[in-house]
């Protein structure tokens, strides 16, 4: 059964673009080191000027968080968002055949 990691925070709305471009470029490297599909997602809303973004980070390895940490500050991600990095990890139970 593999697991699937999903992180969400908050972000300044002008920043949006900054964000999308330092992930996309994140994504990619994590995708060619590790083979680990990723997707980034947002709620359609803003509220007081924020927005809450998600990643999303199929069939982890054991260990894949630490990795992610360094590829994070790397990116230089947290000098965007607003507070931690919320993450938690769910099993995947698809029944689709």
């Amino acid at each position: 059964m593999t697991r699937d990691l999903y992180i969400y925070y908050r972000v300044r709305c002008e920043n949006a673009g900054l964000l999308f471009e330092k992930v996309g470029a994140m994504h990619r490297s994590i995708l060619r080191e590790y083979g680990i599909v990723s997707g980034l997602k947002r709620r359609p809303e803003e509220k007081d000027g924020w927005h809450t973004w998600m990643e999303v980070y199929l069939a982890i390895p054991d260990g894949f968080e630490a990795n992610l940490e360094r590829a994070v500050a790397r990116a230089g991600l947290t000098a965007l968002i607003d507070g931690q990095r919320n993450s938690e990890q769910f099993l995947d139970y698809s029944t689709c055949a």
